[in-house]
């Protein structure tokens, strides 16, 4: 069996040893994992944390898990303390980029040999956006790159983790906190990262306005980034912009005058 497979049969098996019709939460520990992998004889992944994250950041839960969600919602997994989980019906808002959308001209400022060597994955995307400003240039707040890959504790959620956190002010003195999550390849944005950077904002920096941003490479050298808010819903998408690095001499007067346009409108 594979290891993706194994992955789906012990997840599944979990919840649907816990689910009621009508259920909208459902509470689990990480020692369940190994019970179930044993009473089914299935081989036990090596790491088992790599099953959770999956499952919260990497993959969709099974048909047979969102089977059981009602119309417009979703099963998710949400972290609730030390070695504890829980699946969540939420409101279904995928994360996704909108294909339709024009991408934006920005003179790459990439210095040459971090470009050469740069992968295709979430560290390569972070740096892009940090020697270009994006996050300057998406929010219109000056920023500053604070820390890189923060590990923390939060009450009641347990231990999580945000890509990079940015701090910024505006022309009016204000100060922000923008955790950002990347995802290179084929990695997905989760909902669940979000309300983590929300709460991460809460618990870590209380007196600073919290505006989670999200960053993904699309095909043709796009990075689409997001913006995200809370409403009675949960966590949506509040401002999304797609930004295409290109030399200076590419950036054309029409599209200038173009987005000279946009601004005054």
């Amino acid at each position: 069996m594979s290891r993706q497979n194994i992955y789906l049969s012990i997840i599944e098996k979990i919840f649907l040893s816990k689910y009621k019709s009508g259920r909208e939460q459902l509470d689990f520990e990480r020692e369940e994992i190994v019970k179930f992998a044993n009473r089914h004889r299935i081989a036990l992944p090596k790491n088992l944390g790599d099953l959770i994250y999956s499952f919260r950041y990497r993959a969709s839960l099974p048909e047979s898990i969102q089977s059981k969600a009602k119309e417009g919602m979703m099963w998710i997994i949400r972290p609730a303390g030390r070695g504890k989980y829980r699946f969540v019906l939420v409101a279904n808002r995928p994360i996704t980029p909108n294909q339709n959308m024009t991408a934006i001209k920005v003179p790459d400022s990439t210095p040459g040999v971090v470009a050469k060597y740069a992968f295709n994955d979430e560290q390569a995307l972070l740096a892009k956006v940090r020697y270009n400003r994006l996050i300057d240039i998406f929010s219109g707040v000056t920023c500053y790159s604070l820390q890189n890959h923060l590990r923390t504790t939060v009450p009641a959620m347990g231990q999580v983790e945000t890509d990079e956190i940015y701090v910024g002010v505006d022309k009016k003195g204000s100060h922000y906190v923008f955790p950002i999550q990347a995802k290179g390849g084929t990695d997905r944005l989760s909902i669940v990262q979000i309300e983590q950077d929300f709460a991460v904002c809460a618990h870590k920096f209380p007196s600073l306005i919290c505006r989670p941003v999200a960053t993904q490479f699309m095909n043709d050298d796009v990075i689409a980034m997001f913006e995200f808010g809370e409403d009675e819903n949960g966590v949506g998408i509040v401002s999304e912009k797609h930004y295409r690095l290109v030399p200076p001499e590419e950036v054309t007067e029409s599209d200038l005058a173009n987005y000279r346009s946009l601004g005054s409108g």
